[in-house]
């Protein structure tokens, strides 16, 4: 039958996976001649460090919808590692995380260094990433191998979608498959079927009705949204009935924002635009959207209260219906499916150029797409000249990734996108260094797109060797490096007090060149837009030769977030 590694590997493949990002160590090690031999069918990405690979397996996930596969040894998958199965989990990304107890061919209860078995003098790998899944499987037998990894698909990919993980006891990965007496195995495929539930048709005939003789209905459109049929759909229905569409941090694109419904994105670092539609509505339909109070500037009653709106959610797990709020109708079922089910049934269409006129008025009066003003310090950029330059630049055949801090919140609140489903964000932990290797992962995903990563110097210090990933992989992504030589938000938040905010100068372009990229520096608003266009030019005459481009953007320390935070 072959060794245990050999059917981890075909069951993985029997899984679906094609693709599985890494930085081996001892039993994953042991698997690589087995992952050779299907090379062709099963790209094994060498990152490094396990930071990067498991961001690039949640986004991998994020993007199409299964499971990407980070493989690590057990000390490291579970802490470095850490970083992409939290963004998995909090933003319910599907993903199969592979690894071992690192114990040494049996040495796990004399305290063997890095041993994560559980036992005196060592570590507990289970434990651990025990609080960070929806499933982690323990083998100690070959068998339970392969189930346990069957089981960890299944897991990662039904509702509600997030990270499932397997631990291989490490002796038994290079053991061969007994013949088995009394425990079976079968076909992946037989444990992976499942028919998606249905939304109730009577509820959703409730939700319509309701939507009909709301005088100001409102969608809060979330994450659940973010499939290409839903955003379609969502579109349709808003622009016949005339309803407004505001978005959560995680629903941010997931509309044309210069369409006559769109109201903007909620919260502090919303538009003011969204806020206040939001808080004028009768009706409230949540959409795909948790209602979380991260995004609903933690449950200000001047934007939802139960007590003078009418509050419907729609959710793929009943569970986050009146999780947050108490609702008075909750539909369970997936928002393309609800969508379309709405599509034959009245809506309100009479009222609807009342509707679209008072978004209108709405939106004027807030200044949704109004910039801020700012000024930047002579041979500097300010953020807004950021967004600037990318609204100008982004066209559809365009990906953005974003990362943490001041960058992202002059991107979400003030970039108007009119291309649904382009943005790319960190929706989970939302930690810095997420964006570049996120946008690597957005290219191998799509190699027919130009992914464009805007990320702080903070950020792309933290997952620098990305970059070499790249020019390896031939990801010939384009980042944007806001360097303001420090933390932006945190200075900001230190209302002038300058401790562990100030990082010493890094010339990114330089250091770009030196990893085999193609590394450029702007000092002026006018430059980055022509920057972007020599990035894109050379993607295009190059093709599979050309190279990450790195822009280094000196951006004006003093350039703050409160403007895009004053509601």
């Amino acid at each position: 039958m072959g060794t245990t590694k050999r059917a981890v590997v075909n069951t993985l493949l029997e899984c679906g996976a094609d693709h599985a990002f890494t930085l081996p160590g001892l039993g994953i090690t042991w698997m690589l001649d087995e992952l050779d031999e299907v090379r062709d069918r099963l790209r094994v990405v060498l990152t490094r460090s396990e930071q990067i690979a498991s961001v690039m397996a949640q986004v991998y996930g994020k993007l199409t919808g299964r499971p990407g596969v980070f493989m690590g040894q057990g000390p490291f998958a579970s802490t470095t590692g850490a970083f992409g199965i939290l963004e998995a989990q909090f933003a319910g990304s599907p993903m199969v995380v592979l690894t071992d107890t690192s114990c040494y061919d049996g040495f796990g209860m004399y305290g063997v260094y890095q041993t994560m078995t559980g036992d005196y003098g060592a570590a507990d790998v289970r434990a651990v990433l025990g609080t960070m899944t929806k499933y982690t499987g323990y083998a100690t037998e070959p068998h339970e191998a392969v189930y346990g990894l069957q089981l960890a698909f299944k897991h990662a990919q039904l509702p509600r979608m997030g990270p499932a993980a397997l631990v291989l006891k490490t002796p038994i990965i290079r053991r061969e498959m007994p013949e088995q007496t009394r425990v079976n195995l079968y076909r992946s495929d037989g444990f992976l079927r499942s028919t998606p539930a249905r939304p109730d048709a009577e509820a959703v005939g409730k939700l319509a009705a309701m939507i009909a003789g709301a005088r100001c209905p409102v969608i809060v459109a979330g994450q659940g949204v973010q499939t290409p049929g839903a955003r379609v759909l969502l579109a349709e229905l808003a622009l016949r009935a005339g309803i407004a569409v505001a978005t959560s941090y995680n629903g941010k694109g997931v509309i044309d924002e210069t369409s006559p419904v769109a109201v903007g994105m909620l919260g502090t670092w919303g538009s003011r635009s969204a806020n206040r539609m939001l808080g004028k509505a009768d009706v409230v339909l949540a959409l795909g959207a948790s209602l979380g109070p991260d995004y609903l500037r933690f449950r200000d009653e001047g934007l939802i209260d139960p007590a003078r709106q009418r509050i419907v959610q729609v959710d793929v797990d009943a569970r986050h219906a009146g999780w947050v709020y108490p609702v008075e109708l909750a539909v369970t079922g997936d928002a393309a499916d609800v969508l379309a089910m709405l599509r034959g049934q009245p809506l309100g269409e009479q009222a609807r150029t009342q509707r679209l006129a008072a978004i209108e008025a709405n939106n004027r009066e807030h200044g949704f797409g109004v910039m801020p003003p700012s000024v930047a310090a002579d041979g500097s950029l300010h953020y807004a000249d950021i967004v600037r330059a990318l609204d100008r630049t982004l066209t559809p055949h365009d990906m953005l990734v974003l990362d943490a801090g001041n960058n992202r919140i002059w991107v979400t609140a003030c970039l108007r996108l009119r291309t649904p489903g382009q943005l790319v964000v960190p929706g989970g932990i939302g930690g810095m260094g997420w964006g570049l290797p996120a946008a690597a992962a957005t290219r191998l995903v799509h190699p027919d797109r130009h992914v464009i990563c805007l990320i702080g110097d903070g950020g792309i210090a933290m997952t620098l060797s990305a970059l070499a990933t790249c020019v390896q992989e031939r990801l010939p992504v384009t980042v944007i490096v806001a360097n303001n030589q420090g933390l932006g938000m945190v200075r900001d938040n230190m209302k002038g007090r300058r401790t562990a905010v100030d990082f010493s100068a890094v010339d990114f372009a330089m250091v770009a060149r030196g990893m085999g990229c193609r590394g450029l520096r702007v000092d002026r608003a006018d430059a980055l837009a022509d920057a972007i266009a020599q990035s894109r030019e050379s993607l295009r005459q190059s093709g599979d030769r050309a190279l990450p481009t790195v822009i280094d953007v000196a951006v004006d320390p003093g350039a703050s977030h409160v403007p895009v935070s004053d509601y």
